[in-house]
């Protein structure tokens, strides 16, 4: 007896749901596997590995679901091949997600720097957001990048500069723009620029001495450009540069703040951990709180700015939250001093 056409059709197109799917999951774990490898032995190497790296605690995700779906219909070479994938990202994201420790003994009496850091996106204006947020979180500590002079004048306009008495900007159109202000006196207020392939300088940092009741503080607040194709080579001579005036400085008292463009899995941050500097998120276990993007419609998948601390500092609290007209999360921080 022969099948009904119908029952045929049904059958048919079964088999062909079946092996497009097969293929979609092939396709699935031998990208993430090259991507996988290349981060093995090439580590930042291009521009398109990069953001790969940048996204490991997320991008690598679809191969849970290929290594499941793989388990379910019974294709055990490809349920293999998918768990290759998610155990290199296991072993990838394990630094950052076992740095969660409990608050050191010491910080829990030490003195307090509440600290409120934003990107506010090349804003024109300080956005009122922001004043309302400063205002009600009170911190002693404000740092913001992409800060422009139309921002800083409005600012000024806002009254919210009354309480901060003492002021390192360096406000700049474009992307380049910082201004930290502070209610604890700043001292030594510095520029650091890195030289661009069309021979001007790009600020990628500025530096002061915070003098905190706990006792002074080395401050520096970071912002790279991203890791475009036209400004990779930028971004990772700016990591490298912070990760040099970390040694130079040798400070156990310091605190790093900013927009790095960069998270765990790239090479450039990493070297800034392997440097002694402490990531107060992952050690407050909150690795997985993303900053980027700030939006309503994609959810933030990727935590590109960091509170780091010295030996000698410990954040105790810290967490991001929604920005105001920008793509980027703010946080805020308290970070211990030990006297």
């Amino acid at each position: 007896m022969t099948r009904p056409p119908r029952r045929r059709r049904r059958h048919w197109a079964a088999g062909v749901l079946q092996v497009g799917l097969l293929a979609v999951g092939w396709l699935t774990v031998a990208v993430l596997g090259l991507g996988a490898l290349l981060r093995l032995v090439a580590w930042d190497a291009i521009e398109p590995l990069i953001v790969l790296n940048a996204l490991t605690l997320t991008i690598y995700l679809p191969a849970w679901v290929v290594a499941a779906g793989a388990l379910i219909a019974r294709r055990w070479w490809l349920a293999a091949a998918a768990g290759v994938i998610v155990a290199a990202q296991l072993v990838f994201v394990a630094p950052e997600l076992a740095a969660a420790a409990p608050v050191p003994v010491w910080a829990r009496h030490a003195s307090v720097i509440r600290v409120f850091d934003a990107n506010v996106d090349d804003s024109q204006r300080f956005q009122p957001g922001y004043v309302r947020a400063i205002e009600q979180d009170r911190p002693d500590l404000v740092t913001l990048e992409e800060f422009t002079p139309s921002a800083w004048q409005s600012m000024q306009a806002s009254g919210v500069l009354g309480r901060f008495p003492y002021r390192c900007a360096a406000a700049a159109i474009g992307a380049v723009g910082f201004a930290m202000v502070s209610r604890f006196q700043l001292t030594g207020c510095r520029v650091h620029t890195v030289l661009f392939d069309g021979g001007w300088h790009v600020p990628y940092m500025i530096s002061a001495t915070l003098w905190a009741p706990g006792g002074p503080v080395t401050l520096r607040l970071v912002h790279t450009l991203a890791p475009f194709p036209s400004t990779w080579r930028e971004w990772k001579e700016a990591l490298a540069a912070v990760d040099r005036s970390v040694h130079a400085d040798n400070d156990s008292r310091m605190l790093m703040i900013g927009d790095f463009n960069a998270s765990w899995d790239n090479k450039g941050f990493a070297a800034l951990l392997h440097s002694g500097l402490t990531d107060g998120a992952a050690a407050r276990g909150k690795a997985i709180e993303m900053t980027w993007p700030n939006g309503a419609i994609v959810p933030p998948f990727v935590r590109i700015d960091h509170v780091l601390t010295g030996t000698r500092l410990a954040v105790t609290e810290i967490a991001a939250k929604p920005g105001f007209g920008t793509d980027h999360r703010y946080l805020t921080a308290t970070v211990a001093v030990h006297a």
